[in-house]
């Protein structure tokens, strides 16, 4: 080993499904990393069902979310919103509203009224008025001392528009005579939206691109190549995040402090953004999350909204309170974009692809970002890879990652071609995907369990020949992969302080968004001192404690757990060192095991935990412990996000029943198998594919954004026109976890929350195939498009 390896050993660890024949591999650990653990089986908390930690205080209502937030002298803001969809406002009249009644403080965004981020350079003599951009684009706010009072005094502001032609629809904006979006050069439109996609791509009109990412060999080779070719155009909708409890701050400025309670996905984020837009050092600021009512990627940062709240409580030198309303939740703080994926595919007879052709479009609105995934160059192997993505700028509002981000499109479209290939060649599905799913050898294993224990539990045998059904009710069974990256967050610490009295606390700053992070931190700390996750009392949701990861790309439990794990040995082996004495034992020698610390040989020689601290003269422990590199390293390090070679797998089974005369589509039944490295918690990891599964269905079935032409205006914002699938249209579900070891980290803990979705929509639309003998190429499958798609040739 040499000197630069110095902080590393060598150790053998297993690797593999628990429950076949682990085989055993070596690793380049971090020095002072904990042994590894057994397997699930053998630990005493660890890959238990143990109940949610927050659970009596969320059935209470104990549990504080931002709406329950009261602070003395709070007052109530509400924001005005664009009424136009593609507009310059040559005025805004705010003097009626702050002379109402009650109102304590008018502000309107900078931003908007410099828009310097959506013009060019030298734009200030050439359009010398801000632009609005989509109906219901936030442009000022009003608080008051009650909510009422906002609402009356915003119907007092006076904005003078002048209109500009606009374009709400994807293919109306492709055209190249249609209204731009952002007229001008494209390096200042690159961040415009801020969608997350690459800057200085060539943009004409609306279309901005080509990206053409994970593009290999020679696409004309591999079609020549090819013994058949299967080709379709792919349409998916605009989906709205719609979480339970919508986007919300309370502001509180006092002098030059800031506190912000926000539901979010990050605390770090709404600190780190208040902190550049309001010039304050971040030790001067405090995000907090108690509870976040459900996020799926677009709660990050402060937003526009929360800008407006700080603006209005630095103003009026009171707490402030803005949360959104239903209405602005679909509107304004973002979706998942649609696509339009036109994918060509060549493959040998044996099943083997020779070439994967994309040319995709997608609307984030007035954002970047609305691609179609990895999945189409990295799920399966194929020499000859060609993709080329066109983001499509539109007068709608902004796009933000949701759920599997460009992934869940885009397996909606991979995933049916390859089984379009299979069915041309007259293969199985399931075999047509154990001859070509070989990207890694540990992570092909997984799968191959995967499809086989879900072809068993779906009953794979008694599916039948495409359309096989006589009367109009047809059913039939489909089957999709699914495809996440395993992520760790690097930046992520936790802190344990243990009390003489035997009180143990864990501390991050993470946040629990539903998932039940606190459960898992809880479980992970008492598996190393011996103890039940609820003598653990756990601390999340504070920017001023360590730092942790996002709630976003199924991070989270990969990310924590290990540096949970490694605080919390770092603990037990300071208190084996001060008990040892007492038991006239070695420190090595000691366990905590039971609420005990025991001799590992005599279980007769030991303490109890709270009682071995007060004799050992213990006041107050303080550890913290880092998430180390994973043993293997990373295929990819984009600052605090790091990427590992392996992947999160999964693979769902859907069976289904198709009304042929009315064009109803019905989800009787899913069954998925997933992997996620080692289950902390089997019941939550089951929870979280099971909130995957009735999402994919809703985005499958009903969820659609619908927005009118000349106006911009959405027509169903709202969760009455807004169709979510419900409890009626819920499916049985059946979910079976695999414990997969990798020998990556302390833990070997995965995330889930990707996966569980990504896959869903693609294997009812196989199932679908199955049931009719008719491929259904748009989303949502509602009667019309289902009909469509039996009509056609």
């Amino acid at each position: 080993m040499s000197r630069a390896d110095d902080s590393l050993e060598q150790r053998t660890l297993s690797a593999g499904i628990v429950g076949d024949a682990l085989k055993q591999v070596t690793r380049n650990v971090p020095r002072g990393e904990p042994p590894a653990w057994p397997t699930n089986a053998q630990l005493q908390v660890v890959g238990k069902d143990v109940p949610r930690m927050d659970a009596l205080d969320k059935v209470t209502g104990r549990a504080r979310y931002t709406f329950d937030v009261q602070l003395p002298g709070m007052l109530y803001a509400r924001t005005l919103n664009s009424t136009v969809p593609h507009a310059r406002i040559k005025s805004i009249d705010t003097s009626r509203a702050e002379k109402y009644p009650g109102v304590r403080a008018v502000h309107v965004l900078e931003r908007l009224l410099m828009a310097a981020e959506l013009r060019d350079p030298g734009d200030e003599a050439k359009e010398p008025y801000p632009i609005i951009r989509f109906t219901g684009q936030p442009i000022a706010a009003v608080a008051a001392t009650s909510a009422r009072a906002a609402e009356a005094a915003l119907e007092l502001i006076r904005v003078d528009y002048e209109p500009i032609d606009h374009v709400t629809e994807l293919e109306a904006a492709m055209h190249a005579d249609s209204p731009p979006v952002f007229p001008g050069p494209t390096e200042q439109r690159a961040t415009a939206g801020g969608g997350g996609a690459a800057k200085g791509l060539p943009q004409k009109g609306n279309l901005r691109g080509p990206s053409q990412g994970g593009s290999r060999g020679e696409i004309a080779r591999g079609f020549k190549e090819a013994d058949v070719i299967v080709e379709g155009e792919y349409r998916t909708q605009v989906q709205t995040h719609t979480p339970l409890e919508p986007h919300g701050v309370v502001a509180d400025w006092r002098d030059d402090e800031l506190t912000i309670y926000a539901s979010t996905q990050h605390v770090l984020s709404v600190r780190d953004e208040a902190a550049e837009t309001f010039k304050l050092p971040k030790e001067k600021i405090r995000a907090i999350s108690d509870y976040t009512g459900g996020g799926f990627g677009a709660k990050y940062g402060i937003g526009n909204y929360g800008t407006l709240a700080i603006h209005l409580s630095r103003k009026a030198r009171a707490p402030v309170r803005l949360v959104l309303d239903r209405r602005e939740e679909h509107v304004s703080v973002g979706n998942r974009p649609s696509s339009l994926q036109r994918l060509k595919i060549g493959a040998k007879r044996d099943g083997s692809l020779t070439a994967i052709e994309l040319h995709s479009f997608g609307t984030g609105g007035v954002a970047a970002g609305a691609g179609v995934g990895m999945c189409h160059h990295s799920m399966y192997p194929c020499a000859n890879v060609s993709i080329e993505h066109y983001d499509v700028f539109t007068n709608a509002g902004p796009c933000a990652a949701f759920r599997g981000p460009g992934q869940t499109q885009g397996i909606f479209a991979l995933e049916q071609a390859i089984d379009s290939v299979a069915t041309t060649l007259g293969i199985d599905p399931i075999a047509m995907r154990d001859k070509i799913d070989t990207r890694d050898a540990d992570d092909v294993r997984a799968r191959a369990a995967e499809r086989r224990i879900g072809a068993e539990k779906i009953g794979w045998s008694r599916r039948r020949a495409p359309g096989s059904d006589t009367g109009p009710i047809k059913r039939g069974i489909g089957m999709a992969q699914s495809m996440w990256p395993y992520i760790v967050n690097s930046y992520t610490t936790c802190e344990i302080r243990i009390a003489g009295d035997g009180t143990v606390e864990a501390f991050c700053g993470t946040q629990d968004i539903g998932t039940g992070t606190r459960t898992v931190f809880a479980q992970v700390v008492a598996e190393e001192l011996g103890l039940r996750a609820e003598d653990v009392r756990v601390h999340v949701g504070d920017s001023r404690f360590p730092p942790g990861p996002p709630s976003g790309g199924s991070r989270v439990t990969s990310s924590l757990t290990p540096a949970a794990r490694n605080a919390a040995h770092a603990a037990a082996r300071d208190i084996a060192g001060r008990v040892a004495p007492l038991l006239n034992a070695k420190a090595d020698d000691l366990i905590f095991r039971n609420g005990r610390i025991e001799h590992r040989d005599d279980s007769k020689t030991s303490l109890g935990f709270a009682e071995a601290l007060r004799r050992a003269g213990v006041e107050t422990l303080v550890h913290r412990g880092d998430r180390r590199d994973d043993y293997e390293g990373y295929a990819r390090k984009a600052g605090e996000l790091h990427i590992s070679p392996h992947a999160i797998g999964g693979v769902q089974f859907a069976e289904v029943s198709v009304d042929t005369q009315t064009g109803a589509v019905k989800v009787e039944r899913m069954v998925a198998v997933h992997d996620c490295g080692r289950p902390i918690n089997p019941k939550l990891v089951e929870s979280q594919i099971l909130g995957g599964v009735v999402q994919g269905v809703s985005y499958a079935l009903y969820e659609d954004r619908r927005l009118d032409g000349p106006t911009g205006v959405q027509l169903n914002a709202n969760i009455d026109q807004y169709k979510i699938v419900g409890s009626r249209e819920t499916p049985q579900i059946d979910v079976h976890l695999i414990e997969l070891l990798g020998g990556q980290s302390s833990t070997d803990a995965r995330g889930v929350a990707e996966p569980a979705n990504v896959a869903t929509a693609a294997a009812i639309a196989n199932a679908f195939f199955n049931a009719t003998g008719k491929r259904i190429y748009t989303l949502p499958m509602t009667p019309a498009n289902v009909l469509a798609a039996l009509r056609a040739e």
